[in-house]
């Protein structure tokens, strides 16, 4: 295997201080090197290693809500592969350290340009009817994925480096252009031999094995056809036996899964409505072991039984107040600078989480980033907020409606808060409270609404999603063409000061013209039983049950 070349000089800035051991295991394994390796390179052992002494069988309970999710490859919460990610499986695993690694891949190998990436697909892995996970299911799925006809957010996702796109000629009922996508080119995603396939990229991007660990991004059965059910075929540890949308799913362990564990002979999840003072009461009961997450504002019971362990992690989970273009107030660029200038971030944030959040700075990339440039302070200035309204025509105010989520509680505390400091702006607020399936009917469609947006381990992987012109998960209809630009330079940079100088661009873009409102970044905490062995907090929630265990009571 060729080492990439910013490996050394990456090793040199680590040793000088200058790049700290986490940029450090992040980007060089990112460039291909093992997590072992990287590890070793800097005189560490890989945490990462196969659990001994773990007891075998039993059933664990574990709260979340059970959604709707035959089509794995649309799929929008972080809940959704908390159930078939244990089935399905991706060819890459970011863990709990924020570190990814080869999953179903048994390597990757980019090239010095970061243009043409070596994906080799992991020996011994089978389906669960025992037939061989080769390169063809790969590149089944990765066209699939990003096929229209589809509609994952993997389209939007890695559309700048693989896709193309194709005017049909056709018209929409608005009179828009109807726009399809292509692979740039024809050898795009190539089988190299029976077990590597080379994707060969339009533009460099570092990212690439994050983006395979994007949660629809899950390997399907092409004899399947993409659909998710009970007895899916899968490569995962256990099978789903039992589904019953917004109640229960129950996942049993496979005999001969070809990675680590399984541990436990069964996993239940139990839907409890979704309500947090339900949540608590389900650990408090015992009704479950473990829940997806906890509010924190019911920390203080949960922390007094002695039987359960909290959970926490540090994260750019946070929840993002967006402006939809295509509505009126918000296609100006003025009103929207207001909304931001209205408020007080750093009250906002105290108010929804309290010493459980800190104020976000309304561009979406968090300081747990490695990419994150420092700005000034945007603080807030309501008469500069009216002035701008009055700029743009609306010398009186406006009035808007918000919609939010039902539960959490944390939705309507945060947009309370809101809405009482945009009053002193001229800025008069309604607050549309909707029940949760409800809020993802309109998410891409209502003029203003909240959406709560997973951490990811860079930066430039949720602008990608979110901002970039034509994505699937752009729920504002941002389109910014210098945005776009610089954010295609800035996936470009390995070295992540190198993309942390295009990204303080990004970032001051966003404060300026951008469609968002963002006042926190979260800390994300759960509870377990202390009887459940192997469990650790990850970033998004994610839960690997393979590895996990449950003491006999």
């Amino acid at each position: 295997m060729n080492r990439h070349p910013y490996l050394m000089p990456l090793k040199k800035d680590h040793d000088a201080g200058k790049v700290t051991r986490r940029e450090f295991l992040r980007t060089a394994t990112l460039l291909g090197v093992s997590s072992a390796t990287a590890y070793g390179m800097i005189g560490l052992v890989d945490p990462v290693s196969a659990a001994d002494h773990m007891p075998k069988g039993g059933t664990l309970r574990v709260e979340t809500t059970v959604y709707d999710i035959k089509s794995p490859a649309t799929a929008t919460t972080t809940a959704d592969p908390m159930i078939f990610a244990q089935v399905v499986e991706h060819l890459t695993q970011t863990g709990t350290d924020n570190i990814t690694r080869p999953h179903l891949l048994e390597s990757w190998e980019p090239s010095a340009d970061l243009k043409t990436w070596v994906l080799r697909v992991r020996q011994g892995v089978k389906w669960h009817d025992g037939r061989q996970f080769t390169a063809d299911d790969v590149i089944w799925n990765l066209k699939r994925l990003l096929s229209d006809e589809t509609g994952s957010s993997v389209l939007g996702l890695m559309k700048p480096y693989l896709l193309k796109e194709v005017d049909t000629g056709e018209k929409d009922d608005n009179g828009n252009a109807v726009i399809r996508h292509e692979l740039w080119a024809e050898n795009a995603i190539e089988k190299t031999d029976e077990m590597t396939v080379t994707l060969n990229l339009a533009e460099p991007q570092l990212a690439v094995p994050e983006h395979l660990y994007h949660y629809p991004a899950v390997m399907m059965d092409p004899e399947g056809g993409g659909i998710f059910d009970v007895d899916t075929v899968g490569t995962g540890a256990f099978r789903l036996t039992e589904m019953e949308v917004g109640r229960r799913a129950v996942i049993e362990a496979v005999d001969d899964y070809w990675g680590e564990g399984p541990y436990l002979d069964r996993v239940e999840f139990i839907d409890v409505g979704g309500n947090a003072q339900a949540i608590m009461n389900a650990l408090l009961s015992g009704q479950v072991d473990g829940s997806f997450t906890v509010q924190p504002e019911f920390a203080a019971p949960l922390d007094a039984r002695e039987n359960l362990q909290r959970y926490e992690v540090v994260t750019a989970d946070t929840a993002i107040t967006r402006m939809n273009l295509n509505h009126k107030p918000f296609d100006d660029a003025r009103v929207r600078k207001a909304f931001r200038l209205a408020l007080d971030a750093p009250r906002a944030a105290e108010a929804a989480f309290g010493p459980f959040a800190s104020p976000a700075e309304h561009h979406h990339v968090s300081p747990v980033h490695p990419e994150y440039a420092e700005l000034p302070p945007m603080a807030r200035d309501v008469e500069a907020a009216k002035a701008l309204l009055a700029e743009a025509g609306y010398p009186d105010g406006v009035e808007v409606e918000l919609t939010i989520q039902q539960n959490p509680p944390h939705h309507l505390r945060s947009a309370t808060v809101m809405q009482e400091m945009w009053k002193d702006a001229g800025i008069t607020c309604n607050i549309n409270v909707v029940p949760n399936g409800q809020y993802w009917d309109v998410w891409t469609t209502a003029p203003l609404g909240t959406t709560v947006w997973a951490h990811r381990p860079l930066g430039v992987i949720n602008l990608s999603l979110a901002y970039r012109s034509g994505a699937s998960w752009n729920e504002s209809a941002y389109a910014n063409e210098t945005f776009d630009e610089l954010l295609t330079k800035a996936e470009s940079f390995p070295d992540p000061r190198e993309r942390s100088k295009v990204m303080a661009d990004i970032q001051a873009l966003l404060q300026e013209d951008g469609p968002i409102i963002q006042t926190y970044w979260r800390k994300l905490v759960t509870y377990y039983d202390k009887r459940v062995m192997g469990f650790a907090m990850h970033p998004t929630s994610q839960v690997f049950f393979n590895k996990m265990a449950i003491q006999s009571a």
